[in-house]
C-alpha cells in the first residue's frame, strides 16, 4: 500500500505537491469514490481515476537534454513557442525538472517520475547547478567576492556561490563567468549578476550534479544510465523515502 499522491506522482500526473492539490481540489476517485483527504493508502488493485480517466503505471524515463536557445521549459504554449518535449519522440508524459529561461541554454533533465522531479528540486539537498555566463563588464573582485558570499534578492538572500573567472576581455568590456548555486529561483542567475551591476548577455547551464553535456549538442537528448538515476536518487534524499 502506497500514499495516493505518491502514486499520482509515480504515475507521471504531476509533482507529488502538485498531486496533493489536485487531490484536496476533488479531482481524484478511487473504486469510485472522490477522495479529498491527503494519506489515504492506495493498492495495486485500487481503481484511480483523474478527472475522469483511469491511470496507469507508466514506465519511467529519464533523459539528460540539451536544451537550445529560445525553447521553453515547458510541455505546451498556447502562444505556438517551441518546448522542450517538442524534441523527444515517447509516448511518456514527460516535462522538465525545474526549468531554464526562455533564452537560457544548457543541461536539462526530463523525466516522467514526479516523485524523482520533486525531490531533485528540493532546496534542502543542495543539488549543484552550474552556470556559465557572460556578462556586460569586468567585474572587480569585490564585486565577485559579494556572489561568493550571498547577494540579496526579493525572495531572500541567496547561498554562498563557487564562483571562477574563466575569461577577462577589456578590449569588448565583457566577462566569461562560472557560477555554482544549488538554489533554483526564478531567473536567479540573471538577478545575482544584476546586483553587482553585470547584466548577463548569454547564460548557459553547464552542470546539473555530476551530470554535464558531454558530446550532446543543442537539441540531442540521452537517457540516464541506471547508475546516475542511483546517485541522483541518493543525492536528492529519494532513496530514503518511502
Amino acid at each position: 500500500m502506497e500514499r495516493l499522491q505518491k502514486v499520482l506522482a509515480q504515475a507521471g500526473i504531476a509533482s507529488r505537491r502538485k498531486s496533493e492539490e489536485i487531490i484536496q481540489s476533488g479531482r481524484v476517485t478511487v473504486n469510485g469514490q472522490v477522495v479529498t483527504e491527503l494519506g489515504v493508502k492506495v493498492g495495486m488493485n485500487d481503481h484511480i481515476k483523474v478527472d475522469g480517466v483511469l491511470i496507469t503505471k507508466e514506465e519511467k524515463v529519464y533523459y539528460l537534454f540539451y536544451k537550445p536557445k529560445n525553447v521553453l521549459s515547458s510541455v505546451s504554449d498556447d502562444r505556438g513557442r517551441s518546448v522542450v518535449v517538442d524534441y523527444f519522440e515517447t509516448d511518456k508524459r514527460i516535462y522538465p525538472v525545474g526549468r531554464l529561461d526562455f533564452d537560457t541554454t544548457g543541461v536539462l533533465l526530463m523525466t516522467n517520475d514526479g516523485e524523482f522531479s520533486q525531490s531533485l528540486m528540493h532546496p534542502k539537498f543542495q543539488v549543484e547547478k552550474e552556470y556559465i555566463a557572460t556578462i556586460s563588464g569586468v567585474p572587480t573582485d569585490e564585486k565577485l567576492l559579494r556572489l561568493e558570499r550571498g547577494i540579496q534578492l526579493e525572495k531572500g538572500k541567496t547561498s554562498p556561490a563557487k564562483v571562477k573567472v574563466i575569461k577577462r576581455n577589456t578590449k569588448k568590456n565583457t566577462a566569461i563567468i562560472s557560477l555554482v548555486i544549488h538554489e533554483g529561483w526564478n531567473h536567479q542567475v540573471k538577478k545575482m549578476f544584476e546586483a553587482i551591476g553585470h547584466p548577463v548577455m548569454k547564460l548557459k547551464r553547464e552542470r546539473v550534479a555530476f551530470l554535464t553535456l558531454g558530446q550532446l549538442t543543442p537539441g540531442e537528448h540521452r537517457p540516464l544510465k541506471p547508475y546516475e538515476i542511483v546517485k541522483l536518487k541518493q543525492l536528492s534524499g529519494q532513496d530514503s523515502k518511502n
